[in-house]
């Protein structure tokens, strides 16, 4: 697809971009230019080439979701400012 071929205002508007002619003008150049690279590559032949998601696999690098004793209620609450009835006091964000 030729960069005549493109709708650079309508591109424009569905991208919500206000531009100046110029910036239409240069938006035309390089949406051409991006273009042209895709035809390029289709070009080449990838019938032995596997689908993938990603350039390099992905491993999930989390812990072990294990159970651990949590930390004691007493020790939670030493340096709380402000406490009452085993609770911590926050102030009041919501009227």
């Amino acid at each position: 697809m030729a960069s005549a071929e493109i709708d650079v205002k309508y591109v424009a508007h569905l991208a919500r971009l206000a531009l100046s002619p110029d910036e239409e003008k240069q938006l035309g150049a390089q949406l051409g230019s991006i273009l042209g690279y895709i035809e390029k590559l289709r070009e080449l032949d990838v019938t032995n080439v596997e689908p993938t998601a990603h350039a390099v696999p992905l491993v999930n690098v989390t812990r072990v979701d294990a159970v651990q004793p949590s930390l004691p209620h007493d020790e939670a609450l030493r340096n709380a400012p402000r406490k009452a009835g085993g609770l911590f006091i926050v102030p009041k964000i919501v009227e």
